[in-house]
């Protein structure tokens, strides 16, 4: 009796002992794991709460009551995230407050008049150009102006941009006869950071306040990047309306030391329309047999620019047919910035009826944004009723079934 006593002691004893071990081995991965900096891109932060990612392992709850709260303002250090939700308006927006800047306390609560008076030490004579008075008739082409600041962290080495607001945006919509903007921002020439802000309804005067940290960019790189910012209007029911676009090249700009506080007028966006929208090269060969059309897209060449970067990431939609009615679609894959791109995929669709008399194929050639909607770079529509090169490679198809005819057809606008 005494053994097996003795077994189950010693049992609970070496339980015990593993638990304990167990729990002191994950206490300290966790804590090795929250000294340590995240290997995120960018960090979102709205109405200019200055916070990085680290921060947000603090335990502090937002319903707390009166005590709790002037305990927690009197101890919360300063980079640490606070919201008062008592003070959302009946949109469930906190009210414009103007953050304050460590690198120059005399900036706090400036008004945007104030901008131009602050860039005169720090902005190049170039940005002067964007706070001259304006005659009535060049009031009437304004497309607003953007507010916005720059900063770089070198403790966290992150880039940080803080688009603040913009005024005096035309009207996007005639019956309201306001607009419901919000802005894209690009980091070219690589395009890798792309980020866009909230959609402010109805306003021409959008306060949006907020924060984009970029982490991984070196201090060194900054004067090689370029940022672009596009303002859109929001449109529910079609493309969203294109207000314009600011392009701000970072080559002389010194953010070593402080928040760089800047505006710019915007411009209307800068899209080659006129010119030619490129050529594509497609091979078709219709076989009669088992009824099938064969189609090669094979090369892109002259494509126009799509963006400020000069650099387009083309692929082509392929779409098929039958009595104005879509019965198939295929897509190429994307190639990464270039405007002359070799595809050479190979598509085969089945023909529902005899012949091609009642059969056309589309291909949209399309620049890929993941930020936003793909842009349609140019069009070309072969069939019967096709006109010019288009109809003539339709109609030899036809007449040489068996035979893999390739032409190079020039685009249209999408």
């Amino acid at each position: 009796d005494e053994i097996p006593t003795v077994v189950g002691i010693f049992s609970a004893f070496g339980l015990v002992f593993s638990v304990s071990l167990f729990a002191w081995i994950c206490c300290q991965r966790k804590s090795s794991k929250s000294n340590k900096t995240p290997p995120y891109k960018f960090v979102h932060v709205l109405k200019g709460v200055d916070i990085y990612p680290e921060n947000l392992n603090s335990k502090k709850k937002f319903g707390a009551d009166d005590k709790s709260e002037a305990k927690n303002k009197s101890a919360m250090p300063k980079n640490s995230l606070h919201l008062d939700l008592e003070k959302r308006d009946l949109n469930g927006n906190f009210p414009k407050t103007t953050p304050k800047i460590q690198s120059s306390p005399d900036l706090e609560n400036l008004s945007p008049k104030h901008f131009a008076e602050r860039k005169k030490d720090s902005v190049s004579p170039d940005s002067l150009k964007s706070i001259t008075s304006l005659s009535s008739e060049d009031k009437q082409d304004k497309l607003g102006t953007l507010f916005f600041s720059l900063e770089y962290n070198f403790e966290k080495k992150a880039f940080v941009v803080n688009i603040k607001e913009a005024r005096g945006l035309p009207a996007m919509d005639e019956q309201s006869m306001t607009s419901d903007p919000y802005i894209k921002m690009t980091i070219l020439p690589e395009k890798k950071h792309k980020v866009k802000t909230r959609v402010l309804r109805k306003t021409l005067d959008p306060a949006f306040d907020e924060t984009f940290t970029f982490y991984g960019i070196p201090y060194s790189q900054i004067q090689d990047l370029t940022l672009h910012f596009m303002i859109l209007s929001f449109d529910r029911f079609s493309r969203d309306d294109v207000i314009g676009e600011v392009l701000i090249p970072l080559a002389g700009i010194e953010l070593s030391e402080g928040r760089l506080l800047m505006d710019r007028e915007i411009i209307k966006r800068n899209v080659r329309k006129s010119s030619g929208r490129g050529e594509l090269l497609i091979s078709l060969c219709y076989q009669s047999t088992t009824n099938t059309l064969t189609v090669v897209v094979l090369k892109a060449r002259h494509l126009p620019k799509s963006d400020v970067s000069g650099l387009s990431d083309p692929y082509v939609k392929v779409n098929l047919y039958h009595a104005k009615k879509r019965i198939s679609k295929k897509k190429t894959h994307v190639k990464k910035c270039t405007p002359n791109a070799v595809f050479n995929e190979l598509f085969v669709f089945d023909i529902p009826c005899e012949g091609l008399d009642d059969i056309s194929i589309e291909f949209l050639v399309l620049d890929s944004d993941r930020g936003s909607r793909n842009e349609v770079i140019g069009r070309l529509t072969l069939g019967s009723s096709a006109e010019g090169t288009a109809g003539e490679h339709w109609k030899e198809i036809c007449e040489y079934p068996r035979r893999q005819i390739a032409k190079w057809h020039m685009l249209c606008d999408g």
